[in-house]
């Protein structure tokens, strides 16, 4: 069975509320908030989750969280890779902070759930965070129906509601099994002993609790939500 390392690159950064992670929870704290790209390294393939934002943000907050932020392209070279040499892309969803620097990419295949490349074509006026033309320069995209095995050590989880066809990235590592939430969060929306919180911005609300559900459900030995500040910490396997 494959094995491989998850080495979290952060390509930007801002300041958010923390009521935009958990819906009615905890409104009025600001927190950080982390644009990640995942990279997984350890297969044949040069495989990217999320290629996040084009332009960095706020770079002066690294001294604060103790994560050190790259330019897309620097974020690359730090593990000895350009874009091009990219072969896979895996999207959690399509928002514009995890896609923007696809085009750059410009020999790989995109991975995308089919419901989020239907909404991306034809958005509703209120969401905002989605744009038609975001992966027009993209070559091969390859939709995805639901739960599926990407190849030997990585599959996706249908995990909609954030945006309409959300995917969470489960990955086999030495450490065991990580799983990438295929929505925005941190730690806060996984409460111990507690319901799920869904995140602060969705589309439906019950399908982001059951989608964290789900996630909960799945009982990964490692769970690594999409924004949190301790997962770039350190790379798992």
């Amino acid at each position: 069975m494959a094995q491989y390392k998850i080495k979290p690159l952060v390509v930007g950064m801002n300041r958010t509320d923390q009521g935009v992670m958990t819906y009615m929870n905890e409104y009025g704290k600001k927190i950080p908030l982390p644009i990640y790209v995942f990279a997984i390294l350890g297969g044949d393939k040069k495989i990217l989750i999320d290629s996040g934002l084009e332009q960095v943000m706020e770079t002066g907050m690294n001294e604060e969280t103790g994560l050190p932020i790259y330019s897309f392209e620097d974020a690359l070279e730090s593990i000895g890779w350009k874009p091009e040499d990219v072969d896979i892309i895996i999207h959690t969803h399509l928002h514009n902070d995890h896609c923007e620097n696809d085009y750059k990419c410009e020999n790989a295949t995109i991975y995308v759930q089919k419901e989020e490349m239907k909404f991306l074509q034809d958005p509703h006026p209120l969401d905002h965070r989605i744009f038609p033309d975001i992966l027009d320069d993209v070559k091969e995209i390859v939709e995805l129906d639901g739960d599926q095995k990407i190849m030997d050590g990585i599959e996706v989880l249908l995990t909609p509601g954030h945006t309409p066809g959300g995917q969470s990235i489960v990955v086999d590592t030495k450490e065991g099994r990580a799983l990438i939430t295929g929505f925005c969060s941190n730690e806060k929306n996984f409460p111990k002993g507690r319901p799920a919180i869904v995140p602060g911005v969705h589309l439906d609300v019950r399908d982001a609790y059951d989608s964290v559900q789900k996630v909960i459900d799945f009982k990964a030995d490692i769970l690594i939500p999409l924004h949190s500040v301790e997962a770039g910490l350190k790379e798992v396997g």
